[in-house]
């Protein structure tokens, strides 16, 4: 088995965003390491996937032992699962809390964790977080705690990443979109949610997909939170 092509875990590959990564890094020649709950196997060789619930530290563990096992070693690691509820602070139930914060700080500690250990092993490494730009700019209309509770924590997260493996070869970095089209949004709420943003519309899956790629071919840069908004994070 060569271990000299690279290798990247995405999780929340199976769709979406996740899905559109998957298939940039294979045109890029990555191997990839693709998780989700319901991700189906693949018909390419350099595709490993793991389904399971990145919440679980029982997954984290296995994508990263999988990865190792096929794979070699671990250059990228891309935390772009999460999950968005939006309702009114006060509405907000116990299983939402639960819910959010397993997905969006649980799934990001433990594959992270995992993954840089790893990637010490070579003093290289690359970690890349999809955030949220309702972090920096929250909106009227579009009630967001419990998503600023989180990945602004990752955005920090990100940060502090960055300085503690600085000299060791291993970057961090976050994007943070504005509102996306994806599968989650269905065609009749674009043009409100494109209004949303000050250049008049929503992004698209290949802005999100450029910005991970840029950050990941860019070797000086990290522990910066690129943001892919539209302008949302500039102001209205």
């Amino acid at each position: 088995m060569s271990t000299s092509q690279k290798v990247v875990v995405v999780t929340g590959a199976s769709q979406g965003i996740g899905a559109e990564l998957v298939k940039a890094f294979r045109k890029l020649d990555y191997r990839v390491v693709a998780t989700a709950r319901s991700i189906k196997p693949s018909e390419d060789s350099n595709i490993l996937t793991v389904a399971g619930d990145i919440a679980d530290p029982a997954t984290a563990q296995r994508v990263i032992s999988e990865a190792v096992a096929r794979f070699g070693r671990i250059d990228t690691l891309v935390n772009n699962a999460g999950i968005f509820i939006a309702k009114p602070f006060t509405q907000y139930t116990a299983e939402d809390y639960a819910a959010i914060t397993s997905v969006n700080v649980a799934g990001f500690f433990y594959i992270t964790q995992l993954a840089i250990a790893e990637m010490e092993k070579n003093a290289s490494g690359h970690v890349v977080t999809v955030t949220t730009s309702l972090i920096d700019h929250a909106i009227d209309g579009v009630p967001s705690v419990l998503a600023s509770l989180t990945k602004g924590g990752l955005n920090a997260a990100t940060r502090s990443l960055a300085i503690e493996y600085a000299k060791k070869g291993i970057r961090a970095n976050a994007v943070s979109p504005g509102i996306i089209k994806s599968p989650m949004h269905p065609q009749e709420s674009h043009a409100a949610l494109g209004a949303l943003h000050p250049v008049g519309h929503m992004g698209e899956m290949s802005d999100v997909v450029g910005a991970v790629l840029y950050l990941d071919a860019a070797p000086f840069v990290t522990g910066e939170i690129l943001h892919v908004d539209g302008g949302q994070s500039a102001g209205h």
